[in-house]
């Protein structure tokens, strides 16, 4: 199992993917179709047609890692699998509403390479911080009492 921390993000190419591509192949993939930048540190994730195959592209501070898993029986499913993006996606959906990527959690990629659909998980509401540009410097932190 792998051990990922809870910042870092995790995207999936939402198409098919050639298994025979290698690093160089993923790395423009995740610029050209991700559109993210392959040094982030982010796991980046990949899955052939037949969906029995799947590769995550990483980038480890000083060098790309590639894992790759080949499933004996059975398949992957993403999230976007059974849903339709809303065009007003900021993942830049084509004319079907279908977008090239998705984000999910790092416990919902061991849940997926667990097998475990994602669709049937239920998650209990948690607070979840807005992101840096949401936020005024003032509102960022909260203010220390002062006693005179």
């Amino acid at each position: 199992m792998l051990s990922i921390s809870r910042t870092t993000r995790v995207f999936l190419a939402t198409e098919p993917t050639d298994m025979r591509k290698g690093f160089d192949g993923l790395f423009a993939l995740v610029e050209n179709v991700i559109q993210q930048d392959p040094f982030s540190g982010h796991l980046f994730v990949f899955r052939n047609a037949r969906r029995d195959r799947l590769k995550i592209l990483w980038w480890d501070r000083d060098g790309l890692a590639i894992f790759y898993k080949r499933l004996e029986r059975g398949g992957y499913e993403f999230p976007t699998d059974r849903t339709v993006r809303k065009p007003n996606d900021s993942t830049a959906p084509d004319d079907q509403g279908h977008s090239p990527r998705c984000e999910i959690r790092a416990d919902e990629l061991a849940l997926l390479l667990e097998g475990i659909d994602l669709g049937s998980v239920k998650r209990r509401p948690r607070y979840h911080r807005p992101l840096t540009s949401d936020l005024k410097t003032t509102d960022a932190l909260p203010r220390a009492s002062s006693s005179s």
